[in-house]
């Protein structure tokens, strides 16, 4: 249909144009993409097998849904999208608040204007970015807001008694009309107006400040809640709850490489930046892993969730951290490096909620210890498990034998009094210089990653060196500037006095 050549509504007719709910038509364009095998919800990560399906089995049967999930899980996202499934242009009498159908009017202004016009009245074509209206629930949200209500002023420049319909002044879900409304945060809408959506759900029709008018809106709406506000902040008052036809739960992602994949995609990374910083797998790992540690922690509120906008900009921040090095040191390139995570520090402090013991520990802490599980938890996909070599016991016959523990020469270039300080701020060149110095680290990297580059075995091992503080086989210290590297037991007598210690509180080869 050339809508280029149609702007009447006796064109429309003689263009055999024939209505269609939105429903209905979300839905036949929703079967041609199955039938097509093209998706209909493109970027959304990590919902392939479990959303996506329910929201198209939901749309299928024509129905109004309900996202129930923690907050970063694409609610809104899903809902926004679905626009991709409206028709491109559908024609509204032009002039009409509300996108009146021509070939099915609602509004007083659009029968009036076809009674006076006939087949001459104007056509309007809208595009399908228009069809989309989107309220955030809060608690000063009203019916006005909403539905909508008398407009004194409106009353007054056109000389109309408030008996008058065209007084009336829509409110957002009317003017959302044939498209798509979404409520964001439904139980945080106070329960009075949440009983003002009952006859547009049910019967699809509004009624305003008691005037006798019924108008047969076709919306599909789409609500999103957190599980958190049942309980916490409201409810969704069980007659609207009912109305709803399919409640979908969305959930974080499920594997690493799909959270890998979402902030790969999300994250605004410039162009100079990547000119400047690479980013290894590794350390995209190590930042994932922050996430799902988070998520599984006792000092994180799990009823709140952590959104995946942390790894977003914790990433971003990574970024942005090696970057300022180099800019500071003068240096064309560099990468990140695991002493650059302490950047991304405030993106975890902002984007989690304590319970009472983690505020009691402080921000800052909960989010260092993030860190080093995270690096705990990568470590051994990369090394050997520092855990079980510390289990091990001698039985007399030296079954610990060097070669048994790759660790054992770091370990023990510690155990000799060796201190290593690494800047935050130091170059590369620095960095690498400090590094080789510790006996046995650089022969591990090249023992498990034989064709890693010089850039990638120096990025590992500074990962050994965290990953073995990790597990507590040497000591890690932050130090305004700089990170200190310790043996283990020295650090421990070196914290006071007032500490002691007896031979048997440790097993001489629970550090070598």
């Amino acid at each position: 249909m050339n809508i280029n050549t149609i702007t009447t509504l006796g064109e429309l007719k003689t263009s055999g144009y024939r209505p269609k709910s939105v429903k209905e038509e979300i839905r036949q364009n929703l079967l041609q993409h199955l039938n097509n095998g093209s998706q209909a919800f493109k970027g959304i990560i990590g919902y392939e097998d479990s959303v996506i399906p329910d929201t198209e089995r939901a749309l299928l049967s024509r129905h109004n849904i309900l996202f129930l999930g923690l907050r970063g899980q694409a609610k809104t996202r899903m809902a926004r999208q679905m626009t991709n499934l409206l028709d491109e242009y559908i024609p509204i009498v032009a002039g009409s608040e509300i996108n009146d159908d021509p070939m099915k009017p609602v509004s007083r202004f659009a029968k009036d204007m076809i009674a006076q016009h006939g087949d001459e009245t104007p056509i309007h074509w809208i595009h399908r970015s228009e069809r989309y209206g989107e309220k955030l629930a809060t608690p000063d949200v009203s019916v006005a807001d909403l539905i909508g209500d008398i407009d004194p002023i409106k009353a007054a420049n056109l000389r109309l008694s408030f008996a008058d319909e065209m007084v009336i002044h829509y409110g957002i879900i009317p003017r959302s009309n044939r498209g798509i409304f979404v409520i964001n945060e439904l139980p945080d809408l106070q329960a009075r107006i949440q009983v003002s959506l009952f006859n547009i759900l049910e019967e699809g029709d509004v009624q305003i400040r008691g005037f006798k008018l019924r108008m047969p809106l076709d919306i599909l709406f789409v609500f999103t809640a957190n599980p958190e506000d049942y309980t916490n902040r409201g409810s969704i008052v069980t007659p609207l709850k009912d109305r709803i036809e399919s409640q979908i739960l969305t959930h974080y992602p499920k594997t690493i490489e799909h959270s890998l994949a979402i902030t790969e995609q999300e994250a605004e990374i410039a162009e100079e930046q990547l000119a400047v910083v690479t980013a290894s797998d590794l350390i995209k790992r190590l930042i994932e892993q922050v996430a799902f540690e988070a998520r599984n922690n006792e000092y994180v509120d799990k009823k709140s969730g952590v959104s995946a906008r942390l790894t977003i900009s914790a990433y971003e921040n990574a970024i942005s951290s090696a970057e300022r090095r180099a800019i500071l040191n003068k240096e064309k390139q560099t990468q990140v490096w695991v002493n650059d995570l302490i950047g991304i520090i405030p993106s975890l402090t902002g984007k989690i909620e304590l319970v009472y013991e983690g505020e009691q520990e402080g921000p800052f802490q909960v989010a260092m210890n993030l860190l080093d599980k995270a690096v705990r938890s990568q470590f051994i996909t990369y090394f050997p498990n520092p855990e079980t070599l510390k289990k091990r016991k001698n039985t007399g016959k030296d079954s610990l034998r060097e070669e048994e523990n790759p660790y054992k020469a770091i370990t023990r270039w510690f155990d000799a009094g060796n201190q290593l300080d690494i800047f935050f701020n130091t170059t590369d060149k620095e960095k690498l210089l400090r590094l080789y110095k510790v006996d046995g680290l650089q022969a591990v990297v090249r023992k498990y990653f034989p064709k890693a580059n010089e850039k990638e075995t120096a990025l590992l091992m500074e990962f050994v060196l965290h990953g073995l503080s990790a597990y507590s086989m040497i000591s890690k210290k932050i130090i305004e500037n700089r990170i200190e590297f310790k043996d283990l037991i020295g650090s421990m007598v070196n914290l006071g006095s007032s500490s002691t210690f007896r031979d048997e509180d440790f097993d001489s080869e629970d550090f070598n």
